[in-house]
């Protein structure tokens, strides 16, 4: 088993967790609107979304990575693609950090984390962005990948919920915070277009 390329993963996902995107700014604004306890319901209904593409990617691609080379070149390759195309669209959006919390209604625990769910299970993004990402994170040589897979899987929701459920229980000062800084927004906008690219390159070279 290789630790560092853990070590690696759990890096990379907690910095493309921590820059702006659909998923934290909507914790963000929810949490600010409907108080910490439901943006914390709001997480759990996301994290748990990613299980099912979690469980569609171990199942659906695992079996054709362990039985054919060639497929698994190509997964790689597709997932260098898509990781620069990502970097690409970061770096011609803009730096500015943006959000809205006026005409949000305020909504139950339940009702949110429903909301948070159903968002990420029916974004198709997710599903690709799980076969882009986690097929060069494999770590054993004995272990089946399904099983690998489920470790991305959960260590993924572990890491993104910690900095989720921190920008809920946070809400309220980083709102403040990224509206006065405009500094915030370009080193974050950078950093994620360098974890996209660092990433795509590690793919390409990667082994299975």
């Amino acid at each position: 088993m290789n630790f560092q390329i853990l070590y690696a993963f759990v890096l990379a996902t907690a910095t493309l967790a921590i820059a702006p995107g659909p998923d934290n700014i909507f914790v963000l604004t929810q949490s600010m609107v409907n108080g910490k306890k439901k943006g914390l319901a709001t997480v759990a209904g996301l994290m748990t979304g990613c299980l099912i593409h979690t469980t569609l990617l171990a199942f659906g691609v695992s079996a054709l990575i362990k039985e054919n080379d060639v497929v698994f070149v190509l997964i790689k390759l597709f997932g260098a693609s898509y990781l620069l195309f990502l970097a690409y669209t970061v770096f011609k959006s803009p730096s500015d950090i943006s959000f809205k919390t006026e005409g949000l209604e305020d909504k139950s625990s339940l009702q949110l984390f429903k909301q948070g769910f159903i968002m990420n299970v029916l974004n198709p993004k997710v599903t690709i962005f799980f076969l882009a990402f986690f097929p060069g994170f494999l770590f054993s040589e004995t272990l089946s990948t399904v099983i690998q897979f489920y470790v991305l899987g959960l260590i993924f929701m572990a890491v993104s919920f910690l900095i989720f459920g921190s920008i809920a229980v946070l809400s309220g000062f980083l709102g403040t915070y990224l509206k006065e800084s405009r500094k915030l927004g370009l080193i974050l906008k950078w950093l994620q277009i360098i974890v996209f690219v660092g990433i795509a390159v590690y793919l390409v070279f990667s082994s299975k």
